[in-house]
């Protein structure tokens, strides 16, 4: 059985184990007549047998399925010639691998060596074999499970006390898994970005002016170590999203406000939707809306006024980045707008204050600091977009200040570096961590600056 299917058992395995232990519960009391006998609801019995059952079940499928590659796989070496079992790791892995796609039919057997293909019969045998024995531990731990929980059931068993303990342990491991994850990401990037820094000066990543990470075939060529210069892909990033920033601060916080105070109910009810419709867009729709009709537009403009407009710009990039977070803008803006009090307004109206003024200077001011947070929320998004820029703005490393020309971003040059069979020893690979590491850290510090500004600013109202 495979662990997908035994899953499946397990499940209705538990959920015989639920109607066993709520059974079980009400017959100790006599029946529903006594049900005021139980400490707790019948449900609460039966959620207790089913997690006795399920629970350790599981921990066994997963840490059979953890360890039982490699301990077949030491199985299987140890079955081979001793002149195979002699060879070094990477042939030997080369060898495993072959074993693999024989077994898993992806490679005849009559086009490997015979002890490859006794290896494959050896190591589908022992799959088999690990299988059924998996099935049948885990199938007696949840059995076994049911007959120790049933037999413990009792009016004074306190079971929702048993059951919410473990939906608590529950989330706090749902909450470590998040907290660890992130906890991994950044040691696993900060660990290879300092081993570019190991050989590439840090002084010359966040300050040199050139970048081409290609090394040169001669030695006296420019660049024939690598030049890792990262300031015009900075520069290009924010560029970039200055351009993006243009377009979606102001149309988004405009049609904030005509939606939160000046539109109609029945506009607004389908006009909100409508516009965060432009949220749910994939990137690459936006990138080949760039790229085919935008940047094609501009530059016709640019050549019917004398200018000298690249195929793929800055400009181009940034125009449909900004149209792509106009929903983020508008929505976290309305959101904030509506949650002024209408007290707020009345008594503005009262003193003479018009409704434009009242928006001004009263509900814009209320809400300026949730405003500034979704405007920075949205400055992160716009720096750690990839797409976008790939199919509009190009993959030149340029340090212009002419928008007009093509450009480069931080991501972009992250997933150019990291495209194909690459070696993980060469600066030229690990600068794409370390160029992880910084877009980390501008994002993390633009998100904690948000949450400060609204955690500072925030009125609280009743």
């Amino acid at each position: 059985m495979t662990p997908t299917s035994l899953v499946v058992v397990l499940a209705a395995l538990a959920a015989v184990a639920y109607w066993l232990g709520r059974s079980r519960s009400l017959a100790t009391v006599g029946g529903a007549r006594g049900i005021r006998n139980l400490h707790s609801l019948p449900s609460y019995y039966g959620a207790l047998t089913a997690v006795w059952c399920a629970i350790p079940a599981l921990l066994v499928l997963i840490l059979w399925v953890s360890f039982q590659e490699p301990i077949i796989m030491r199985l299987v070496v140890s079955h081979l010639p001793p002149e195979t079992q002699a060879l070094n790791s990477s042939e030997l892995g080369l060898m495993l691998n072959d074993v693999r796609n024989v077994a898993a039919g992806h490679v005849a057997p009559t086009a490997v060596r015979q002890e490859v293909r006794s290896a494959a019969e050896e190591y589908i045998e022992l799959r088999r074999i690990a299988r059924l024995a998996l099935t049948a531990l885990a199938l007696a731990v949840g059995i076994i499970g049911i007959i120790i929980s049933r037999g413990r059931i009792s009016p004074e068993l306190r079971a929702r006390n048993a059951v919410e303990r473990f939906i608590e342990w529950f989330l706090i491991g749902c909450s470590l898994i998040a907290v660890l994850t992130t906890i991994g990401i950044i040691a696993s990037v900060a660990f290879e970005a300092m081993r570019f820094f190991s050989k590439i000066p840090w002084y010359e990543f966040l300050f040199g002016l050139h970048w081409s990470p290609q090394t040169a075939i001669r030695a006296d060529q420019v660049g024939s170590s690598g030049a890792f210069g990262a300031v015009p892909l900075f520069w290009g990033t924010i560029m970039i999203s200055g351009i993006a920033m243009l377009i979606a601060v102001p149309v988004g916080l405009f049609s904030a406000i005509y939606l939160a105070e000046y539109a109609h109910r029945s506009f607004r009810a389908w006009t909100k939707p409508f516009i965060e419709v432009l949220a749910g867009v994939p990137t690459v729709v936006y990138g080949f809306f760039a790229a085919l009709t935008v940047g094609p537009a501009l530059r016709g403009w640019g050549e019917a006024i004398g200018l000298d407009v690249s195929s793929e710009s800055a400009l181009a990039a940034g125009l449909v980045m900004g149209i792509m977070i106009i929903p983020f803008v508008s929505s976290l803006a309305d959101d904030m707008i509506t949650a002024v009090p209408q007290s707020l307004r009345d008594g503005a109206y009262a003193l003479g204050a018009t409704r434009s003024e009242t928006i001004r200077q009263i509900v814009l001011r209320a809400a300026l600091p949730g405003i500034v947070g979704g405007v920075l929320l949205a400055i992160s998004r716009a720096i750690g977009e990839t797409m976008i820029v790939v199919m509009a703005a190009g993959l030149g490393a340029n340090l212009t200040a002419n928008p007009l020309e093509a450009v480069t971003t931080v991501t972009v040059q992250i997933v150019t570096l990291l495209v194909g069979d690459q070696e993980f020893d060469s600066p030229k690979t690990l600068a794409a961590f370390a160029l992880g590491l910084v877009l980390f850290i501008v994002t993390l510090g633009l998100n904690i600056l948000a949450l400060h500004i609204v955690k500072k600013y925030r009125e609280q109202y009743e």
